[in-house]
């Protein structure tokens, strides 16, 4: 609030005592409401402000299959590997077997992505379907008791080598959901793939302990 000062600024006697001084007003602002109002105002939009709420990605786990019959078995045509090294590159290969390993990177359509959905596209078509045998009669390589489960899907085997950043995960889990890949999974590296990472994609054969 505002009020006036009516004090008198100074004595009517003096060296200029021709006759009495007018009195001179001054105003003084009173900010104590608005301290108040401020205090109101940051209370209100704290308390009905939503904050940022953290993100995490949904992962789905598989079902453990007991039954035999509807266990499928992989095949080398429809597996992808990914390994991620501590330089921040993307080392890919196709199959069972370690070999043919190249090298990517996280550019966009253009990287390990153009890779996945080449993947992706070329399973459907270039794999068998997979087949499965009703054992009614006792033998399985009758014609007539066979049947198909469908297409095989590609299946992408993701692999952080030793000192892999963090990083590096979460952007090829965003990659999994970008290309839409329905089955992945992370496991550890084989020494043989480490062994080739550090040879610049030279795959060097020795046995397993």
């Amino acid at each position: 609030m505002a009020d006036i000062d009516t004090s008198a600024s100074g004595a009517a006697g003096g060296k200029h005592s021709g006759g009495p001084r007018a009195k001179k007003m001054s105003t003084r602002v009173d900010l104590t409401p608005m301290v108040d109002l401020a205090f109101l105002l940051i209370s209100f939009f704290m308390l009905t402000t939503t904050l940022n709420k953290p993100k995490a990605m949904e992962l789905n786990m598989p079902k453990k299959v007991e039954d035999e019959e509807l266990k499928q078995e992989v095949g080398d045509c429809q597996v992808l590997n990914i390994l991620l090294d501590t330089l921040d590159q993307v080392w890919y290969y196709e199959g069972l077997k370690v070999a043919g390993l190249q090298k990517t990177t996280f550019a966009g359509d253009e990287g390990i992505r153009k890779v996945i959905m080449n993947m992706m596209k070329k399973v459907p078509k270039e794999c068998p379907k997979v087949r499965k045998w009703e054992d009614k009669n006792g033998d399985k390589q009758k014609q007539e008791n066979e049947f198909y489960m469908g297409d095989r899907d590609a299946i992408v085997l993701i692999k952080m080598l030793k000192g892999a950043r963090y990083k590096n995960m979460v952007d090829i889990l965003d990659e999994m959901d970008i290309t839409d890949c329905k089955i992945y999974a992370i496991q550890d590296p084989d020494p043989i793939e480490v062994e080739a990472v550090m040879n610049g994609g030279v795959v060097k054969e020795f046995a397993k302990e």
